[in-house]
């Protein structure tokens, strides 16, 4: 696959409009962080990670997540290497994020632009180009809270959804200008999705992680019947 965190298309967004952002719901802050969040700022401080990034150790476990999740993904819905390419997106951690792209809370979000080559026509050759944007800080901080989530499991079920979200997307199977009841809904179809493709996946922290979002799977099997 080549849609990699530390080399990616190199599309320069500087030169394309952006058109519509859309703010994951799938990252809502379980209790325990909403809590910390809360307690730093009523002492009058930033939470101690809100900048955090990864590690360039950290950062390699992340891009062998999204190299997982591509090919995870792409054989759930049986897309071949041409058709895959021909998905637009990128996949970004803080260090390379813009100062709007960079969200409090998620641990991702998609943002949809409107993408066109350079030195083309105005006019011509616009394409829909979608950015999954990594959030360090949130991703680290729960961890911390968390103490059974691992980094590789963890990136992997957030890339894995993520990609789930493009491909429908590109599919025509869900509208990106939905309304936030639409949002939520497809937000559960996604994590149902999500489970159904990393419950067979063997890894170790996995099932931590489906245990972590089971609340947003309505039809998933229990974690634990599924060894």
């Amino acid at each position: 696959m080549v849609h990699h965190l530390l080399s990616g298309q190199n599309i320069n967004l500087s030169f394309y409009h952006e058109r519509e952002r859309l703010s994951t719901f799938f990252c809502t802050l379980n209790p325990l962080e909403r809590f910390h969040m809360e307690r730093e700022r009523m002492a009058g401080r930033e939470p101690e990670s809100a900048l955090k990034r990864f590690s360039p150790p950290e950062l390699q476990i992340v891009n062998d997540a999204v190299t997982l999740s591509e090919e995870l993904v792409s054989n759930f819905y049986k897309m071949s290497a041409s058709q895959w390419r021909r998905l637009r997106y990128d996949v970004k951690t803080l260090a390379d994020l813009a100062d709007d792209e960079i969200v409090e809370g998620p641990f991702a979000q998609v943002i949809r632009y409107e993408a066109k080559r350079k030195n083309t026509a105005l006019g011509s050759g616009v394409y829909d180009f979608y950015k999954i944007c990594l959030q360090d800080h949130a991703i680290l901080r729960v961890m911390k809270a968390a103490s059974d989530l691992m980094l590789l499991p963890f990136t992997l079920y957030i890339v894995t959804h993520e990609l789930i979200h493009i491909v429908r997307f590109c599919r025509f199977l869900q509208n990106f200008d939905a309304s936030p009841e639409e949002k939520m809904n497809e937000e559960l179809r996604v994590h149902e999705r999500t489970h159904e493709i990393l419950r067979v996946v063997q890894i170790p922290g996995i099932d931590a992680v489906l245990r972590f979002y089971r609340e947003w799977c309505r039809h998933c099997e229990p974690v634990d019947a599924l060894r």
